[in-house]
């Protein structure tokens, strides 16, 4: 029993150090990328490429900034980790029969995307809810959205902001416009079912949805994420 405390112990404490380290330096690759690219080569699928290109909050747009957070946790300045009633409905509606709907935060999505993997299992949930804590105590807001634009998936082997304006609109992060930031929102978290593309009705329909949301928040909407 004292080794099993003294592992998770040590195993703890490296996880701290690591998030403590990644506070600061850009994360070269995330659970969710290695994943992808070892999938690639177990199908030996040559045409693969992943692309990825990070930078810095002040070089994302933001109308893109707004976009994601309108799209995804609008919440997201005022709640520590957890939209508590996101999860209250979401379980309500699963009780009910009803189509269940997203209740992650962007916290989560970044706990996700950096150290675990997909599924709904109670270990992974419970990781995730552990790790969404300990953003939320040692990294900023700022950093949690900067992680969050340049790790997310917005297509196949398309990681992040700046590579998937380059993809589908040949310009960077910092040029896109409103309506080219919202129908990147619309694609999330299910890029691989939605296309910037070849966006079908369904995502039209939620990238006008995600403008109507960014006017009603505001362009000052994310004036205190620090």
């Amino acid at each position: 029993m004292r080794w099993a405390l003294r592992v998770l112990a040590l195993g703890f404490g490296a996880l701290v150090l690591c998030l403590l380290v990644f506070r600061f330096v850009d994360p070269p690759t995330t659970a969710f990328m290695l994943e992808r690219r070892l999938e690639a080569a177990r199908e030996n699928d040559k045409r693969f490429s992943l692309k990825q290109q990070w930078v810095p909050l002040e070089r994302i747009s933001p109308t893109l900034q707004l976009a994601v957070v309108a799209s995804e946790d609008q919440k997201f300045p005022q709640h520590f980790g957890f939209d508590v009633e996101a999860l209250a409905d979401a379980v309500e509606d699963r009780f009910e029969g009803r189509s269940t709907r997203g209740a992650s935060t962007l916290t989560q999505q970044v706990a996700k995307n950096l150290f675990l993997w997909p599924g709904q299992s109670f270990v992974r949930k419970g990781l995730e809810a552990m790790l969404t804590v300990l953003l939320e105590v040692f990294w900023s807001k700022a950093r949690i959205l900067e992680v969050h634009l340049n790790v997310a998936e917005f297509g196949d082997g398309i990681y992040g902001v700046e590579a998937a304006c380059h993809a589908f609109y040949g310009k960077s992060a910092k040029q896109v416009t409103a309506e080219e930031a919202a129908m990147l929102a619309a694609v999330l978290p299910a890029p691989k079912k939605r296309s910037v593309k070849h966006p079908s009705d369904v995502v039209k329909a939620r990238a006008g949805w995600v403008v109507e949301q960014m006017r009603a928040l505001g362009p000052h909407w994310l004036d205190d994420v620090k």
